[in-house]
């Protein structure tokens, strides 16, 4: 598959799981999003690698954040289960500076932009993935066991892995008139 074909037939892989990538194949993944649109060239971004003891400590940090969150029982499994999804997680932080000419907002996209580039980057290898944010990405306990710093931004977690089913290998397209104009 091309890039172009890559990127018109993007789609999350929700049930994955081993092999995840390894080796020059995590190496790809990782130099991809290394190369991610940046101004300034503040490399806004830091990567936490999750898997094995990693993933196991992830879990017990997400049970940790419910559990002081009293976010009652089933919440509590559900995080511990959560980072069990896929056998990599990587984490994305935008790691946000004062910069007169780089607003915050873009260093956030731009360590967007590096997730994207990751997944398309595991894909293209032959693997999946599906970026997953919601409330842990605010949630004082989880930032405080990945070491973020007062400014800065989780932007997601990229699971990464084996796609359990075969997705098609198109998707429709969106009617673009939609969202689409001209000036």
């Amino acid at each position: 598959m091309n890039a172009l074909e890559l990127l018109l037939n993007r789609r999350s892989a929700s049930r994955l799981t081993i092999p995840a990538p390894e080796g020059n194949e995590l190496q790809q993944i990782l130099a991809a999003g290394m190369r991610a649109p940046d101004h300034g060239a503040l490399r806004p971004w830091h990567f936490i690698v999750m898997q094995g003891e990693g993933i196991e400590k992830f879990s017990k940090l997400l049970e940790k954040a419910a559990i002081e969150g009293e976010l009652g029982k089933e919440v509590e499994e559900k995080a511990k289960n959560a980072p069990y999804r896929a056998p990599m997680i990587i984490t994305v932080i935008a790691k946000v500076v004062e910069h007169t000419k780089v607003p915050v907002w873009e260093q956030v996209v731009a360590a967007g932009c590096a997730v994207h580039a990751m997944q398309m980057a595991a894909v293209a290898q032959g693997f999946g993935g599906i970026w997953r944010s919601g409330s842990w990405t605010e949630d004082a306990t989880v930032r405080a066991g990945l070491g973020c710093e007062e400014n800065d931004k989780i932007v997601g977690f990229l699971y990464l892995g084996t796609p359990e089913l075969k997705a098609p290998t198109t998707v429709a397209t969106p009617d673009l008139t939609k969202f689409v104009s001209y000036f």
